[in-house]
């Protein structure tokens, strides 16, 4: 991976972090209500699109259109996800609107809940985890139900019978040894062979790895994103890349998505905003990694837009070799109060950078164009939806971020969206050790939370340098965990110091201790919540924050600096000396940096494999114990608001409306209806 670019910088709030009003008022003032419904291990929450309104007519359509495009591209996601998936949810929804028995029985309501769960995951497989679901079901009842409802309702390509479909779909489902795991890290396996994701069709990871070690080019200062939008399969017994383009692979929806595109050029806010717009309509037209550059840069420097958005092949998380990136949309308008306080940040970058205690020959010089914002969030799309990103900071490629600068962002209203759902759930009373600790949370959560993203994205991601001759690859399955860890330490170093309360980001010099302890709570302990009995950490941020915390507890027990401690046989983690904790920190992200910049593979493997890896299995039977006693889910998703383009009586566009009564089941059956566009098989 050459960059990551958004990550829940900040783990999904699972307590309240305060500071800030919990009663938001609808322009209708109706109290807004954050909770939709709760099912499995999710809980389905409400944003809230704040200022909307006070937009231009321009800038909600431009709005309009890119939420649109961002849409379109849902399809693509679940293909990307597991090659069966959209025979499975399509077959899921037919039989979820068109059945006639008995829906209250116990198998169809683990029916519902694995349909939900298969929306919430983009697929059958745990957007976390990545284990596949259990249905909660069997066999014999999928055919049940499949037979009982009229086959012209279900995705039967030309000539198939129900008897194939259901051959395909029934053992993915409910088989486990069948496909059993989206991304597989396991170190020492082929994670290629053993992955379900569907980046690859026919080939091993070694066959991969010689494609792509064939085709770079030694020496290259300004490498493209190598197999970015590409699926890698054997045809012939020849390996090839086929591209993700219109008139390609995924043609269908990128034919529309360039349609929704080509509306918004048309709405653009300036000239050099419509010039990317008409880029990215470009790139998927021809799947040339060298335009996608060319695009990148070109939106990194455009700032001056309110308008804004993420949308396309970005992320590389799924793929267990972290190069081919998922379909997301994060469209988005800029929050003018709030961005003060990151501009405050990316105007100090080159103080920052000069004043990190890694070692000099892993800093920048010249920190170049980091241009950061708080924005607010009007449609989630893809892999950033139902579960949405705290910060985002791209481009990816190292070297556009090292000759052209970055862009950064916070979400405050998906962060909000996350506290107030939280508010009064308990959590923080049973994991928190004392009164002192839960008083800082309650007065400087919220503002240390945001924060924390804004240093996270703005500039941790944006930190360093890779030494001459190193390949932004070099660390490969280890390089996603690695750089959360880097852009995360620099946050946690960097928010104790001096110089935040100086340029008012944080209001004390205390203010900071809110942050590292609930950092060190999260990644230690209660992020486990999110992690099946006996299994293994593989999600790349999951990696991070456990490699950080486990590091930092290991290094501060030496003079208890932090230390674990024990009352009514719960364990509790407590910070004896915030001043040294900084400086472990320090430490850490020293080496981290020096890991990153020399491409030591090696030893990025140990570390990950040493810290992020294996779980304490006694912490994890307590941390799930305390936690069913709550009876608080693990993960949140979100509904978007329904955007309605209002229309006068001459049919010209007269405003773009939100609608936040939409619920969970409703908007990803309309989200089926209205963006399916892709075959079933591709």
């Amino acid at each position: 991976m050459k960059k990551t670019i958004y990550g829940m910088a900040v783990a999904t709030m699972l307590f309240s972090c305060g500071g800030e009003p919990k009663e938001t008022k609808t322009s209708s003032e109706e109290k807004f209500n954050y909770v939709v419904e709760t099912f499995g291990d999710a809980q389905i929450i409400r944003y809230k699109v704040e200022d909307f309104e006070s937009l231009t007519l321009k800038q909600k359509e431009l709005i309009y259109y890119l939420a649109e495009a961002a849409n379109e591209g849902r399809d693509i996601l679940f293909d990307q996800n597991g090659q069966y998936n959209l025979a499975i949810r399509r077959t899921l929804e037919a039989i979820y609107q068109n059945y006639k028995g008995d829906r209250k029985s116990t198998d169809f309501k683990a029916f519902e809940i694995y349909l939900k769960r298969v929306w919430f995951a983009n697929g059958i497989y745990h957007h976390y985890s990545s284990d596949k679901f259990n249905p909660g079901f069997s066999a014999e009842y999928l055919a049940t139900l499949v037979n009982s409802i009229d086959a012209k309702y279900l995705p039967l390509d030309k000539g198939e019978t129900v008897e194939q479909l259901l051959a395909t779909i029934s053992p993915v489902i409910c088989d486990p040894t069948v496909l059993p795991k989206k991304s597989n890290q396991a170190a020492g396996e082929d994670i290629v062979a053993t992955s379900a994701v569907n980046f690859y069709r026919g080939v091993n990871q070694a066959e991969v790895e010689a494609y792509y070690a064939a085709i770079k080019k030694a020496g290259d200062n300004t490498p493209i994103s190598y197999g970015l939008n590409s699926r890698v399969e054997k045809v012939d017994g020849k390996v090839v890349e086929n591209v993700y383009k219109v008139g390609g692979l995924y043609s269908a929806a990128l034919g529309r998505i360039v349609s929704w595109l080509e509306k918004a050029r048309e709405v653009a806010e300036n000239d050099n905003q419509r010039a990317y717009i008409d880029k990215l309509i470009s790139f998927n037209r021809t799947g040339d990694l060298v335009e996608f550059d060319e695009y990148a840069i070109m939106w990194a420097k455009e700032t001056v837009s309110q308008v804004d958005f993420v949308l396309g092949f970005t992320e590389t998380y799924e793929d267990p070799l972290g190069m081919k990136a998922t379909w997301e949309g994060v469209i988005n308008f800029k929050n003018e109060k709030a961005s003060e306080r990151t501009a405050k940040i990316s105007d100090n970058a080159q103080w920052f950078e000069d004043n990190s205690p890694v070692d000099k020959r892993f800093k920048k010089d010249k920190v170049k164009g980091v241009s950061a914002k708080v924005i607010t969030v009007a449609m989630l799309g893809g892999d950033c939806y139902p579960t949405a990103p705290l910060g985002i900071n791209l481009p990816n490629a190292t070297w556009i971020r090292r000759d052209h600068g970055s862009k950064s962002v916070t979400i405050e209203n998906i962060a909000s969206a996350y506290d107030n759902a939280a508010t009064g759930n308990g959590f923080g009373d049973e994991f928190i050790w004392s009164d002192v600790e839960r008083e800082l949370n309650d007065k400087y959560g919220f503002a240390g939370g945001n924060l924390h993203t804004d240093l996270h994205e703005c500039l941790g991601h944006g930190s360093g340098k890779l030494l001459d001759g190193v390949d932004p690859d070099a660390l490969k399955a280890y390089g996603s965990p690695m750089e959360e860890a880097r852009a995360d330490l620099f946050a946690l170093y960097y928010i104790a110091d001096a110089k935040i309360v100086e340029l008012g980001l944080l209001p004390s010099e205390e203010a900071y201790k809110a942050e590292y302890y609930k950092y060190l709570l999260n990644g230690y302990m209660t992020q486990l919540i999110r992690i099946q009995p006996g299994k293994n950490i593989e999600q790349a941020h999951m990696r991070n924050r456990q490699t950080i915390a486990g590091w930092i507890i290991e290094k501060g027990a030496a003079d208890k600096t932090v230390e674990l401690k024990k009352r009514d046989n719960k364990t509790f983690i407590v910070v004896n000396d915030y001043v040294k904790l900084r400086g472990l920190f320090g430490e850490l992200l020293a080496e981290v940096q020096r890991i990153k910049s020399e491409g030591d593979y090696e030893a990025a493997k140990n570390m990950i494999e040493t810290y992020g890896v294996k779980v304490n299995q006694d912490i994890h039977k307590e941390v799930l114990a305390r936690n069913e006693a709550l009876a608080l889910p693990p993960y949140k998703g979100f509904v978007n608001p329904k955007m309605n383009l209002v229309k006068d009586a001459a049919g010209n566009i007269s405003d773009v409306t939100l609608d936040y009564t939409e619920g969970y089941a409703e908007q990803h059956l309309r989200y089926s209806k209205d963006y399916s566009s892709l075959p079933t098989k591709n």
